[in-house]
């Protein structure tokens, strides 16, 4: 969808917005599904890149306490955990600049994938930058999705990083669109973009051939000893504008409302699922930062009578 086309849809009167990418959500979804995906870190810290939001860079003293790879029994115990308490995709992120096939940490992820795939979620995993090598091994693995945002718009992302490009995000994209495993790709908002930026960034989304099959879209939380640590928390129908042209643009993505949520009210994230939003991230922890509680979670879908996603298959065929 052209940029011109998305700034008309936003900037029109937000009960008109959220009346249309409502409507073009139940032509793509059931309404009341919502899937509840479960993100572990499997790596934490110590990353050389210098991305300005986050607290695992090593280029910015944050108080976070460098670890290691998990052990295999702690990562396939915590999606067992993810899978009872309703999780339908799981999720694992290591703090890396990217893997390369013949490296030990490469064959020990793939290890984890094979064991993690027989649990019968979802797997996702984010490791940074790959290539085709990559893409096709992790996807033999067991890997059905790969997560790598594009955080912003290409004009503001030297902003926010500069160790590695908007280009280098593309090239690995297309390595994982090439291996025939889902991409999940989003951002985030609050980094002091514009709100042009936001939608340049909606535009690059639906650009991609075949569209993300998931787009994650994330609040900063300001963490300290970032250079955005002093950000303010991003305007709730801001928020709401932008899950809606979100639906609009993708409307086949499942659209996440992903980091954030504890600076969200329950009557903004209500706002969010009724716009497009269909997915969440749950439990206490998203990599570093806080995260509502599983059973807050649960209240608030159990009171707007959302159900809560028990197969991995929820899209249903257009009504057209």
């Amino acid at each position: 969808m052209r940029f011109d086309q998305l700034h008309a849809l936003y900037h029109q009167p937000l009960f008109d917005l959220i009346s249309q990418s409502r409507a073009v959500h139940l032509e793509h979804w059931r309404g009341e599904d919502v899937q509840r995906c479960s993100l572990l870190s499997i790596k934490t810290g110590g990353c050389s890149e210098d991305c300005a939001y986050c607290a695992q860079s090593s280029h910015y003293s944050t108080g976070l306490e460098r670890e290691e790879l998990l052990s295999i029994q702690k990562i396939t115990g915590a999606a067992q955990r993810a899978r009872a308490q309703g999780a339908t995709r799981f999720c694992m992120g290591a703090a890396w600049r990217g893997v390369r096939d013949g490296t030990e940490k490469f064959e020990r992820v793939l290890e984890i994938v094979r064991e993690v795939s027989q649990l019968g979620m979802e797997v996702c995993v984010t490791l940074g930058e790959i290539g085709p090598v990559e893409a096709r091994k992790l996807k033999a693995a067991g890997v059905t999705a790969y997560n790598h945002n594009i955080d912003t718009s290409p004009e503001f992302y030297s902003e926010i990083v500069s160790t590695h490009s908007f280009e280098d995000r593309l090239n690995t994209i297309a390595a994982v669109q090439e291996s025939g495993m889902s991409v999940c790709c989003g951002g985030i908002i609050g980094m002091g973009e514009s709100e042009n930026d936001r939608l340049r960034m909606i535009e690059i989304l639906s650009e991609l051939d075949p569209p993300p099959q998931s787009v994650p879209i994330n609040c900063l939380m300001a963490m300290p000893g970032t250079p955005l640590a002093d950000q303010p928390p991003v305007d709730v129908f801001e928020l709401v504008r932008l899950i809606a042209v979100a639906r609009i643009a993708l409307p086949k993505a499942r659209v996440r409302l992903a980091a954030g949520r504890t600076r969200i009210s329950r009557e903004g994230q209500a706002l969010c699922f009724f716009a497009g939003a269909n997915s969440i991230f749950f439990g206490d922890k998203l990599l570093t930062a806080k995260n509502p509680a599983v059973d807050v979670d649960l209240a608030l879908l159990r009171e707007l009578g959302l159900e809560v996603e028990e197969g991995v298959e929820a899209a249903v065929p257009s009504r057209n």
